[in-house]
């Protein structure tokens, strides 16, 4: 379907905007909201305020989100080990400052800021060693009395400091922490660092105008294997402080069944919130999404599908180190998923990957066995809703394209950063130009406070984006009509006659089948759109999952071929300058979408992917400031894109 057209010149403010009912030149402003981010259209109240009919103002009475904030919910500062050994110097305060949209020095000696402000942030040390690194640095004598702590230290004075960050990432996954090396959560240094975090956060939590989330990630990786989680407080210091976070090293556990118990009884004894991120799941090697629980030779069972279901409400599918919603080995048909791959091995590389582990990695394939596991359990592990974000080692969330500031300190702008090897073992090593500029989250709240976003994390209202900040709506239900998207004001149909990304439909009333809202309007300071797909899945009568992807809603007057694939949008990429414009493509993009191969006694669930038109990669803008050729082969340009939590259908 041909895309709806903006009004000419009506760039920023309401008008433009009003398709999402978002004021989208002023990043900083929040709305008056309610303190429950309930994510629906509060029915009573208006009838209670307006008897008659609703308001003249078409925006009285209204509770559900009107806008999405945006931010990053994994982000390293000095506070972790391997950040600080890659050269890491900023701390959370700083971390925070930049985020807000301050000028900072980064650690590599170059200013820094980014384009717009954030609305919200997670500083997510590694719970293992927290204050370790600090300590290192300064020489503390009875670290370097110990063999690994002094050979480290003696790295990172004779420049090395990258080379170390690889050994300490390798020495934690062989589980060589040992001694004074280990700093566990009782001592003093440890909590002095965790405290130093909460405080950086309670300083910088500005309610109505910027969130500083209170987290840590919690860093599983035996053997190498990234089980990662990032987790995130609802809560204000008074409650985070009365504990320590988890870590895998004893007294923790690598077990991602034993954070859970942490996560349960943190609220049993603070009567807060908390939940996890899984972290993507590409370098697992087959362990992020199983079928049979690691460590055992058991099926996955009912316990841990509920427990999963209960604290990993979302998933991180894009961040520096690859993006994670699917492959080209797993969607062969799917002409967009051979995307930043980054399929090598696992996290240090030392274990090379092989097919048979794909299937438990990307969020697209978990979405699949979800429904095989609920179909047999009755409970679906793998329900999460999607976010990206960045997972830099360096405080600095600078993930686009052409203000990208690496993955770590040591791959911070350069003239040689992405010819070096980024990651190297014997003869697996991923390059520097490797690494993906990317991403952020978006989430759908009713006002910039921790509570709220919260809650639209928790009930899965939420996107991912690969940097760019593009608006997007995924509403489902039975009752869309075409006259649904000759609108301004989606939301109103989306909320009023069906549920937004992350919920729940179905069972099918007679006669109907799902119906979906969609909608996307381009980052006003970015490129315009290609097309807006809808990626489906489901469970067949034999036990077997499918999945395919269909356009529905594209720029142009494009039209499928034969074999139902659209025309490429064009390309105005122009490498050699890293520039290129506008003039195809569409800023925004509004349909309604009737599932035309629905059976109803079918679980399934669909998700959104917005395609922008190509633009020129980081390594692109790197070429043209430096003056250097890139590698032959690295990829200059791209389709940077959304990914929209799933709608899931239930018989």
């Amino acid at each position: 379907m041909k895309a709806v057209q903006a009004r000419t010149g009506l760039l920023c403010g309401a008008a433009f905007a009003g398709l999402f009912t978002a004021f989208l030149c002023y990043p900083g402003w929040a709305q008056d909201g309610v303190a429950t981010d309930v994510g629906t259209f509060d029915a009573d109240t208006a009838a209670k305020l307006y008897p008659a009919k609703r308001p003249y103002s078409p925006w009285a009475g209204r509770n559900f989100p009107s806008r999405p904030f945006f931010g990053d919910t994994h982000l390293h500062t000095s506070f972790s080990m391997d950040a600080g050994a890659f050269g890491a110097r900023l701390g959370p305060a700083d971390a925070y400052r930049f985020a807000k949209g301050d000028e900072i020095m980064a650690s590599s000696g170059q200013l820094a800021k980014l384009s717009r402000p954030l609305d919200f942030l997670v500083v997510a040390d590694h719970s293992d060693n927290m204050g370790f690194f600090p300590d290192l640095l300064a020489g503390k004598p009875e670290l370097l009395a110990d063999p690994l702590g002094r050979k480290w230290y003696d790295m990172m004075q004779s420049g090395q400091g990258a080379a170390a960050a690889v050994d300490i990432i390798t020495a934690f996954g062989a589980g060589k922490f040992k001694g004074p090396i280990l700093y566990s959560p009782d001592s003093t240094a440890y909590r002095g660092a965790w405290q130093a975090t909460i405080k950086a956060a309670e300083e910088a939590n500005e309610p109505g105008r910027f969130t500083a989330f209170i987290g840590y990630e919690w860093t599983s990786n035996t053997g190498g294997n990234n089980l990662h989680r990032n987790i995130i407080f609802r809560d204000n210091g008074d409650r985070a402080s009365q504990v320590v976070p988890y870590t895998t090293l004893p007294p923790g556990s690598d077990n991602p069944r034993d954070l859970w118990k942490w996560m349960a009884g943190y609220e049993d004894k603070t009567g807060g919130s908390v939940l996890a991120i899984a972290h993507n799941g590409n370098l697992s090697n087959g362990r992020m999404f199983p079928m049979i629980e690691p460590g055992t030779n058991s099926p996955i069972d009912r316990e841990y599908a509920e427990i999963r279901n209960k604290w990993e409400r979302l998933y991180e599918v894009t961040q520096i180190k690859g993006d994670g919603e699917s492959h080209p080995f797993l969607s062969p048909n799917d002409e967009f998923a051979n995307f930043e791959r980054w399929d090598k091995g696992n996290l240090d590389l030392t274990v090379a990957k092989t097919p048979d582990m794909l299937e438990y990695e990307y969020a697209r394939s978990a979405f699949k066995n979800g429904l095989k596991l609920e179909e047999k359990l009755g409970v679906n592990p793998y329900k999460f809703g999607l976010v990206g974000s960045t997972d830099a080692h360096t405080g600095l969330t600078a993930v686009e394209e052409d203000n990208f500031f690496g993955k770590t300190s040591s791959s911070e702008p350069g003239a040689e950063r992405a010819s070096h090897p980024f990651i190297k073992q014997g003869d697996r090593v991923i390059m520097g130009w490797e690494q993906m500029a990317s991403g952020y989250a978006g989430v759908w709240a009713t006002e910039n406070t921790r509570e709220a976003l919260f809650d639209a994390m928790q009930r899965r209202e939420t996107y991912a984006t690969t940097g760019p900040r593009m608006l997007v709506r995924f509403f489902g239900g039975f009752d869309f009509e075409a006259s649904d998207a000759n609108t301004r004001s989606p939301a109103i149909s989306g909320y009023t006659k069906g549920v937004p990304m992350g919920g729940d439909i179905g069972p099918a009333p007679a006669g109907k089948v799902p119906t979906f809202l969609v909608a996307a309007l381009k980052d006003p300071i970015g490129a315009n759109l290609d097309r807006y797909q809808i990626v489906k899945g489901w469970l067949d009568a034999a036990g077997e999952v499918h999945e395919k992807v269909y356009d529905v809603a594209w720029s142009g007057d494009r039209k499928p071929s034969g074999d139902g694939k659209l025309p490429p949008v064009g390309d105005t990429v122009d490498i050699a300058n890293a520039t290129w414009s506008n003039t195809v493509g569409a800023p925004e993009l509004i349909s309604v979408w009737k599932d035309p191969e629905f059976d109803g006694a079918q679980r399934a669930f669909y998700y959104g992917r917005v395609i922008e038109i190509p633009t020129p990669r980081w390594t692109a803008y790197d070429a043209k400031y430096f003056g250097r050729d890139m590698p032959a082969e690295a990829a200059m340009k791209m389709q940077e894109r959304a990914y929209t939590s799933p709608i899931w259908y239930n018989p």
